[in-house]
């Protein structure tokens, strides 16, 4: 595959280090750079050749990236409910969609009876509070001729702010005493701040929500966006006043805060138990609420993610196995080209194990090449879907896409090797060039 001249240097050098005694790394190196000089000599058969191992990388190493980059945006944005919190609701949120329909059927909305109950019945939690949504998707508020639709209104007991993950940017959050006398007070997102009050302070400015004024007392910090929608759209009030106003009896969601991780388990046990004694559930029916935790989102997304995974793997040894092939079938043609050069090799003394450790060092370069090109294609395509969505490139990913590629090399190349070394000197140099 290399010029004649360019070989015969490498080999007479070889063969000096040799008689001096030189290690095997020696023989490593000088195969190495042959098989750099061969894919330079033969440029356009070298790409065909690594074709399927680039793209095998690339593949492999992207869809790794945007899963890991997935995995990064739920925990953070879908899964985060807070420090060791799990939230009691009519359902679980992370479950199929025909058993979503048998819940929604089957179970009943969580009242503020039972809050109350497991307020005071369940011991020793760290704090426990409560949240109702308005699902009228013509919810809005308005300042001054200024309208902001689809605004997110819910009603709140005063300790949410230390159980979520909402801040209080300025101002304060509702009060306990707010919540008693059902004040007309509301915390609000940026998005409200941004939209009525650009260049004012929005503390103590009165905004109609659904048609209903209240006050701002606090604005919450930016939160951003999830999946392109806003989280930064809300309006949230006492819970005691979005009964009088919106709803006497909303569906509510339970949020129950554990000191550490390991009372979260012992909680969840506990709010179960009084539940399902409170709603008198037999003992061989399934539950009629949902307990809902971080871990419990997770696990039902890892498991999503690994089966696309696991066809990605498929699709991926599809690539590695037609480009070991073509590697195979490349140096079997490189060994039949390189007859002479062989036996040149063996008459000065290379051994069996030099002729395969240099096919098969080359063959596993070519593959490794054509990984690292992988890489690099796969860090353009992971900017591009970062720049749209969501992508991380994990250093996971380069290393066994690196790995991969160059263990299909060296396996696909021990055969090619393995006939080189078997040449009989004698006859390899009676073969023409």
């Amino acid at each position: 595959m290399a010029s004649l001249s360019q070989t015969a240097s490498l080999l007479l050098r070889l063969a000096a280090r040799r008689r001096t005694g030189a290690g095997a790394w020696v023989t490593a190196r000088e195969a190495f750079w042959i098989a750099l000089e061969a894919l330079r000599a033969h440029k356009l058969r070298s790409i065909l050749t690594l074709l399927g191992v680039v793209i095998a990388t690339t593949t492999l190493i992207a869809v790794m990236s945007i899963i890991n980059g997935m995995n990064l945006y739920i925990a953070d944005h879908i899964a985060n409910l807070g420090a060791n919190v799990f939230i009691v609701h009519q359902w679980k949120w992370a479950q199929g969609y025909e058993a979503w329909l048998k819940a929604r059927r089957r179970n009943k909305p969580v009242r503020i009876e039972e809050f109350e109950f497991l307020r005071e019945s369940l011991k020793g939690y760290k704090s426990i509070g409560a949240s109702a949504g308005l699902h009228n998707s013509d919810t809005q508020a308005r300042y001054q001729g200024h309208t902001l639709y689809d605004v997110g209104v819910s009603g709140v007991t005063p300790n949410m702010i230390d159980i979520g993950q909402q801040k209080v940017e300025s101002g304060r959050y509702i009060t306990e005493a707010d919540y008693q006398h059902e004040s007309m007070v509301c915390f609000v997102g940026r998005d409200l701040v941004d939209d009525f009050f650009p260049s004012v302070d929005p503390l103590n400015k009165e905004i109609l929500v659904n048609g209903i004024p209240f006050r701002v007392i606090g604005v919450a910090q930016k939160i951003g966006s999830t999946f392109g929608e806003s989280q930064d759209n809300f309006a949230q009030i006492p819970l005691t006043t979005f009964r009088k106003f919106y709803s006497p009896r909303p569906s509510l969601a339970v949020s129950v805060q554990a000191w550490n991780a390991r009372q979260m388990l012992v909680l969840e046990d506990e709010v179960r138990a009084l539940l399902r004694a409170r709603r008198h559930i037999p003992y061989r029916e399934d539950d009629t609420f949902g307990i809902n935790a971080s871990e419990t989102i997770m696990d039902t997304w890892n498991m999503l993610m690994g089966t696309i995974f696991t066809v990605t793997i498929g699709i991926v040894a599809v690539f590695m196995v037609v480009g070991g092939i073509v590697i195979m079938n490349i140096m079997l043609a490189s060994v039949t080209e390189r007859t002479h050069e062989i036996g040149i090799r063996k008459s000065l003394g290379a051994r069996r194990r030099d002729i395969l450790m240099q096919f098969v060092i080359e063959s596993s370069v070519m593959a490794g090449i054509g990984g690292g090109i992988g890489v690099l294609l796969a860090f353009l395509v992971s900017r591009i879907v970062d720049y749209f969505f969501t992508s991380t490139v994990p250093l996971s990913a380069v290393l066994v896409g690196l790995f991969l590629s160059t263990a299909v090399g060296l396996f696909f190349g021990i055969y090619p090797a393995s006939k080189a070394a078997k040449l009989d000197p004698i006859e390899a140099l009676r073969t023409e060039n």
